[in-house]
Order: structure tokens, then sequence, then C-alpha cells
């Protein structure tokens, strides 16, 4: 498999490199909807200095009535460069610690044709150092950044549908096992419970160390793959919720040097609709 560069780097490397004027840092922090106090809210009262905080509400396809769909490449662009981040610059993108949204806005920008890189640990380990943080809004500098959507990172319901048939790509479910097997409602009113036909299950929190708040080592994301049936030398999609923690397990395939792992936008929000397509409960 080609390897790929890993795109984690170390609150050591974000700390010597905090005040280089091409190093640019991104609060990425997301919660379920009606989870108080909002994202903006804890960016507000405690980030790392200098970070822009990009809300993937925001940052979305708003003609689109589910949660945070990928926006076109002109409004991606345009909102990217309103946060003061140009194409040359290096983007450091970091949440809360959980490991929910950072993985997700660094495959937006990959997705748009920007190289990023993710804080290992998040704001999490970088407050448990003692390191600075700020408080209040941040002003950044309008930039300029020139977007061009990679389709290849992205799937569609239309296109899963069909991979029912053919089972041309394996799908990877990042909810929790018990929203997989359907034995637990979905947090999100309305949605049917269980998971795509075929699909296998891995819950991302699986990939990290909740203590430290770091991802696991490589050995460790390969066994957890391993485990729950996935074969990294197959075409790959993972799915979640809503199509935000599954970005955790793009992370750690594309770490794992997997080329091109796709996501599915709609996730289960789209899926697991009332009028959606079938939908398969039990265990993998």
């Amino acid at each position: 498999m080609p390897t790929t560069t890993d795109p984690l780097v170390s609150t050591e490397w974000l700390a010597a490199h905090l005040n280089d004027p091409n190093v640019k840092v991104v609060d990425a922090s997301f919660k379920m909807p009606g989870v108080l106090p909002l994202p903006k809210d804890d960016y507000l009262a405690s980030h790392i200095p200098g970070a822009v905080f990009f809300d993937v509400d925001a940052v979305s396809d708003h003609s689109n009535p589910l949660p945070h769909m990928f926006p076109s490449a002109e409004q991606f662009g345009r909102d990217v460069g309103a946060l003061g981040i140009g194409n040359d610059d290096t983007v450091v993108v970091y949440d809360s610690g959980g490991w929910v949204a950072a993985p997700r806005v660094w495959w937006m920008f990959l997705s748009f044709g920007k190289d990023v890189r993710v804080l290992d640990g998040g704001l999490k380990k970088w407050i448990a150092e003692g390191r600075k943080v700020d408080s209040g809004p941040v002003a950044p500098k309008p930039s300029t950044f020139k977007a061009t959507f990679d389709a290849r990172r992205v799937r569609s319901m239309q296109q899963l549908i069909a991979n029912l048939a053919t089972r041309a790509e394996q799908v990877i479910d990042a909810r929790a096992n018990e929203r997989y097997q359907g034995k637990v409602a979905e947090p999100r009113p309305g949605l049917r419970s269980g998971h795509i036909p075929g699909s296998l299950s891995l819950p991302y929190n699986n990939l990290f160390d909740a203590a430290t708040g770091t991802m696991k080592p490589l050995d460790e994301l390969r066994a957890a793959f391993a485990g729950a049936g996935v074969k990294l030398d197959a075409p790959t999609v993972t799915s979640c919720g809503s199509g935000v923690s599954a970005a955790v397990l793009t992370l750690a395939l594309y770490r794992l040097g997997v080329e091109n792992p796709a996501l599915y936008d709609g996730s289960w929000t789209e899926w697991g609709a009332a009028d959606g397509p079938p939908v398969a409960t039990g265990p993998a």
C-alpha cells in the first residue's frame, strides 16, 4: 500500500512553531445538538493562542436539510479565507480532545485540496501539559484560499445503495456498537436503529487513549481494524451518525497508509431516515 505522511503533530511541535507567521491554528471542537455550553462558547472561554474557530455547521451546505454536509468548493474557499487561512499556510487543527471533529475538518481540507495536520491529544493534552491558553475572540486578517473538490474522498447515499449489490467497498461504522446493532435508540429523533447492511463495526473511541487524548500507536490501530474484520488492502468507506466521527476512522486508515479511504457524508442521519434504504440489526 502507498504510504502517506503522518497527519498528526505533537503538542511539542506546535508549541515550538506557534509564533511562526505561516502556522495557522484551528479550533474545530464540536458537540451534538442541544449539548451546552456550545462549542463556540468553549472556544471563547479557552483556546490555544491565535486559534480561530471552525464551525462545522457553518462551513456546510445550508441548502441541504442534513446536518453539516460538505459545502461547495467556492463556499469552502470563502469561509476558510475569512478565517485567515491561505493555500500556502501550515494548518494545525484541534478539538477539545475527544477526537470528534478535528479529523472531520482535516478531511474537509484534504478533500478541498489542502494537506493539513491534526494536533494529537487536542486541547485536552495541551492544557494537561500546562501550556498557555487564551480567551475571547480572534480577529484574523482575511486571506485567499482556492479550493478544488476531490469527489473521490466522499460517498453519497446513491453510491452506497449501489454498493449493497456489488460490495466493491467495505463500509465501516464508527458509532457505538449498541447503536450499530440497533439495541438503543438513535440520539437524533425520527431515525431508525441499526446499520447499513454488510457494514462493519469499529467505534471511533477504540482508536484513541481516553486518558491522554492521543491516538493509539500504529500497531494498535492495525489490530483494531483487523479485529473488526477490516481488510486494509480493500477499498473502504467510513460512516457514523452524521459524517463527523467517521473521520476518526478515516484518519487512522490514512495513518496506516490506506490510500484515499472515502467518507459517507450523510451517514446514518441520511440512511436511517424513516423512508431510507434497507437497515440491518444485530452483530456484524
